[in-house]
């Protein structure tokens, strides 16, 4: 038998899920594989917002360390990949992974630490001295051991100052093994130095006793790069999309967006695009 209420719930039910589908396809975004320093300094969430309402695209964030911000965009599943990592940015282009590779915008590397500053690091502008210092004082020193961008530049520091801080004497160093946020949480509650970025730094709250040790060295420059996921590895890349969103970053609205985005009156990130220069 008919049965008319059934059939007309039945109806809306199919109908509500069609268009809901419908609603999905239509939707227009891409993923973003980048790191934790562009997420947790607040940067896309200042900037995202003006790109969408420019263009209807929205974009979902995998924040991630460097490395694997990369093995994301490796695998196929982020569209646009936006790191700090040079070297290993550039392997990934010659390996086919990335194309459209273009420096995006630069900040510096700061060393955190403790006010009581047991390394006799503070105020100092190099590097190499301080983290010889750390080591030869045997001070607590939070890294985030996550293969992430700040990692790898950390480890190039350590390296070139001879010194091997994993596994050392007295197990001063201490790797994480997360992000700059909670690694940065952990130096807190360590009264630990840390090596970081200076935007997260400045949207860092829980700052405790910790306060900027050494700044200003030449070696601490800090360069972000954005390309897209190869479309030729992967089909289901939104090239056109991600495209779209590569030349807005760099383009002059989204490197004056990049300029405009400040805490406490102080400019967290500096766009350095050059129309027509490709970063590898």
């Amino acid at each position: 038998m008919f049965n008319r209420r059934h059939f007309l719930g039945a109806f809306t039910l199919g109908a509500l899920l069609f268009s809901t589908g419908i609603a999905a396809a239509q939707e227009k975004f891409i993923v973003v594989a980048s790191t934790t320093s562009t997420e947790q300094s607040g940067l896309f969430g200042y900037l995202l917002p003006i790109f969408t309402a420019k263009t209807s695209i929205s974009v979902r964030v995998v924040a991630q360390g460097t490395g694997q911000a990369l093995k994301t965009g490796e695998k196929g599943d982020a569209d646009v990949v936006f790191v700090h990592d040079a070297v290993a940015e550039a392997k990934f282009v010659a390996d086919g992974w990335g194309i459209d590779h273009r420096l995006v915008m630069y900040n510096d590397f700061i060393i955190v630490g403790p006010k009581s500053d047991p390394a006799k690091i503070a105020g100092g502008k190099n590097a190499l001295a301080a983290y010889k210092k750390i080591a030869a004082a045997k001070a607590p020193f939070a890294s985030r051991g996550d293969s992430s961008g700040t990692h790898a530049a950390e480890l190039r520091l350590w390296k070139e100052a001879g010194i091997e801080p994993k596994g050392s004497e007295g197990g001063w160093y201490r790797e994480t093994g997360s992000g700059m946020g909670p690694t940065l949480n952990t130096a807190s509650a360590m009264n630990a130095y840390a090596y970081t970025d200076r935007g997260t730094w400045l949207n860092f709250k829980n700052r405790g006793d910790l306060t900027i040790a050494v700044e200003g060295d030449t070696r601490l420059f800090n360069q972000y790069g954005v390309m897209l996921t190869n479309p030729a590895k992967h089909a289901h890349v939104k090239a056109e999309m991600g495209k779209a969103f590569i030349n807005w970053i760099t383009g002059p609205e989204g490197q004056a967006a990049i300029a405009g985005y400040k805490i406490g009156g102080e400019q967290l990130f500096f766009p350095n695009y050059k129309p027509g220069a490709q970063a590898s």
